[in-house]
């Protein structure tokens, strides 16, 4: 009875896993993304000072201080949680999109590649061109996947092409159901 575990080989790295399938590349998002939450906490840094400037005592401007370093803390927290924990799986098997926003609400997006038809980038003005990130654009049997603000577009497309371009010998390979007469 102790013999009849099944061994499997691939190595497990993500909860989501299945036992047969092995993960391939995993990217996320720039991370540009959390641009809006460092201005908002650079500014709540900067308030919490200016009461200082009214009342000029240690107490007052450390205090403040303190509160602005505690209020932009959580909020570039709360930023990078929804960045760290939002990526994107590819494994021999499918394509998973697993969205973060926030400690409570994460959905998952999961395509087979075999439903994917076409991979394609953009990356559109100054702003992307400088920082290296862009969009992605997976075309599906059912619609579109759109990945904005993806870091290095060009190499993740590739990639994930590289990646569709060997499976596919796998899916196209005969699978001939001979019927004995």
């Amino acid at each position: 009875m102790g013999n009849m575990k099944k061994k499997t080989d691939k190595k497990k790295y993500f909860s989501d896993q299945f036992d047969d399938e092995a993960m391939l590349l995993m990217f996320r998002k720039h991370p540009v993304v959390m641009r809006k939450e460092i201005l908002v906490a650079s500014v709540l840094l900067l308030l919490g000072v200016i009461p200082a400037l009214i009342v000029p005592t240690y107490a007052v401007f450390f205090g403040g201080l303190g509160l602005g370093f505690t209020l932009s803390f959580l909020v570039m927290f709360y930023a990078w949680i929804g960045w760290h924990f939002t990526v994107y799986i590819v494994t021999d098997q499918r394509l998973m999109q697993i969205n973060q926003k926030g400690l409570w609400k994460r959905s998952v997006v999961d395509i087979g590649l075999d439903k994917i038809q076409t991979v394609s980038y953009e990356i559109k003005g100054l702003q992307e061109t400088l920082f290296g990130f862009g969009t992605i654009v997976i075309q599906t049997y059912v619609g579109e996947l759109v990945i904005h603000d993806v870091h290095h577009p060009r190499q993740i497309q590739k990639k994930l092409s590289h990646i569709l371009r060997e499976l596919d010998i796998n899916f196209s390979s005969p699978s001939i159901n001979k019927e004995e007469a």
